[in-house]
């Protein structure tokens, strides 16, 4: 069957003149009708749909520009391409005001009119076309890069692909690449977890020269250094920021600040008492238990989540003495938990600019991945990936967090940076876990004494020390679950397993969680 052709309405009152225009049109395809004024063809509007309009400023009667309006009224979404041989700046603005989609000055060539007609009803289609070719292609790279020689830098490269072809191919569902991406996510991340696996431990002793930033070393990189030049500096620590959803936040604050990206690699478990503590800190988990142990609580067992990451401010005033950097004023801390609290910060925000350096926690995205297990409505507003991250842009658009950034765009001399403490991965394959009564009730990783999975599910770590964990005496050990793997107890297996398959988590090893942007925002 093939496809209707696209429809265009032409209004000019010395349409004969354009007749050799018209005939271009109908051999490429294109159904032209013709009107001489605006009468008339807002009439022919009214009871035929067009796919495209060219109308003529200069007629007799109606006036283009009054003709416009009528036109935008009947539809909207048709684009109407203003052609005229008026070159005055103020009629320019005045069809732009009034919403003209294009603007083309007489006399116009055969080329220009057929611009326009691909412009407006081509698009789709030459996009479409190319970005088959170019997902096929790079699906090819990506799949002959996964099984050769790796370092850091090869599945940085992978990860922003895969997220960019994510974002890309959520606008164009009608090519059906989804199953296609998605197989190519586990298998990347199935062999993402074997690299993060064999080079780790080499990581943290410091002997690879290809290996990535980790958590504590985000601070000492990306943040003191900004403090030198003496202008107010605010530290956002997003919880559970993966990069796709930064990416959909960044679309909105483009027009108001330079976006420079770097990143980093989140330590094990990808878990909040441990990542984030670890940012403040500057040190890794069993640093901080040796040297501060009255702020770590980090792996307590029944302490909840907001204690065990209760004293980030003194970690983060520890880092800056140990540093010799001296503030001008006290580090402020804010830690925004609900949306009254966050609004109120947003009306403050210029006060905390008066400080040396302010570090703002917050928490709604991590709150929005966990609440979507739990309320059924949510599960059905963001049933996939793409719909995730819309959800994420929505809470964004309307957020104190825009908001703050919004204000702090005023101001030419600050220091903005923001980052996050781990991402979060789509869990939808549970796996068996055994523990006895006193181990960890996280999803994505559980410690305790002689805790067992099975191997190929996930990074079984032994000895904590080697990986700058928190040992809790003999026989003390970690599992960390790898790609989209949960864990569960064996007793009412079905039941817990069922309750949490295609919920988001966090803890465990993949590329979703474990590589994580940092920003630089510099005011436009």
């Amino acid at each position: 069957m093939e496809p209707s052709k696209k429809r265009i309405l032409w209004i000019d009152d010395e349409i004969d003149l354009l007749r050799p225009h018209i005939i271009l049109l109908n051999q490429r395809g294109y159904d032209v009708t013709t009107a001489t004024n605006g009468e008339d063809a807002i009439e022919l509007a009214s009871v035929e749909q067009f796919d495209l309009i060219f109308l003529d400023e200069s007629m007799m009667g109606m006036s283009g520009l009054e003709t416009l309006g009528f036109l935008k009224d009947i539809d909207p979404s048709t684009p109407v391409v203003m052609v005229t041989k008026n070159e005055a700046e103020d009629l320019m603005e005045e069809a732009i005001g009034r919403k003209i989609n294009d603007y083309l000055t007489k006399p116009v060539n055969p080329a220009q009119i057929l611009a326009a007609c691909k412009k407006f009803l081509e698009t789709r289609r030459i996009t479409e076309q190319k970005i088959t070719q170019d997902y096929l292609q790079g699906f090819t790279e990506i799949s002959r890069r996964l099984y050769g020689f790796q370092d850091w830098s090869d599945w940085l490269d992978i990860y922003i692909k895969l997220v960019n072809w994510s974002i890309e191919l959520d606008k164009h569902p009608e090519l059906g690449f989804h199953q296609t991406l998605k197989d190519q996510w586990r298998e990347c991340n199935a062999e993402f977890g074997k690299f993060f696996e064999n080079n780790y431990e080499s990581w943290l002793r410091g002997d690879d020269p290809s290996a990535p930033k980790l958590s504590p070393q985000i601070a000492d990189k990306f943040l003191l250094p900004k403090l030198q030049n003496g202008r107010p500096t605010f530290f956002f620590v997003i919880d559970c920021m993966r990069l796709d959803q930064w990416l959909m936040m960044e679309e909105l604050i483009r027009p108001y600040f330079t976006v420079q990206k770097d990143y980093y690699c989140s330590i094990v478990p990808t878990s909040t008492p441990y990542a984030r503590n670890a940012i403040f800190a500057g040190l890794f988990p069993s640093e901080i238990q040796k040297h501060y142990p009255q702020w770590w609580s980090g792996d307590a067992l029944g302490v909840s989540e907001h204690s065990q990451n209760a004293h980030e401010k003194q970690l983060l005033d520890a880092l800056i003495k140990r540093k010799r950097i001296t503030l001008k004023n006290e580090l402020s801390y804010v830690k925004i938990i609900d949306t009254d609290y966050g609004k109120k910060i947003e009306n403050d925000i210029l006060r905390y600019a008066r400080n040396h350096l302010t570090a703002i926690v917050i928490n709604a995205v991590d709150m929005i991945a966990h609440s979507r297990s739990d309320y059924p409505i949510l599960k059905e507003i963001a049933p996939d990936e793409s719909a995730y991250r819309s959800l994420t842009k929505s809470w964004f658009q309307h957020s104190s967090f825009l908001g703050m950034l919004k204000t702090l765009s005023q101001i030419k001399d600050i220091n903005i940076v923001i980052t996050t403490d781990h991402g979060s991965v789509r869990c939808m394959h549970p796996v068996k876990a055994m523990g006895d009564r006193d181990t960890s009730t996280c999803l994505r990783f559980k410690y305790g004494k002689n805790v067992k999975t099975e191997a190929r599910n996930a990074m079984m770590i032994k000895n904590p020390e080697a990986y700058k964990l928190p040992s809790h005496g003999m026989n003390t050990n970690y599992i960390v679950a790898k790609e989209d793997t949960y864990f569960v107890y064996p007793t009412d297996f079905n039941h817990y397993a069922q309750r949490y398959r295609d919920s988001f988590q966090h803890g465990g090893i993949s590329l979703e969680e474990m590589i994580l942007p940092v920003i630089i925002l510099e005011p436009r």
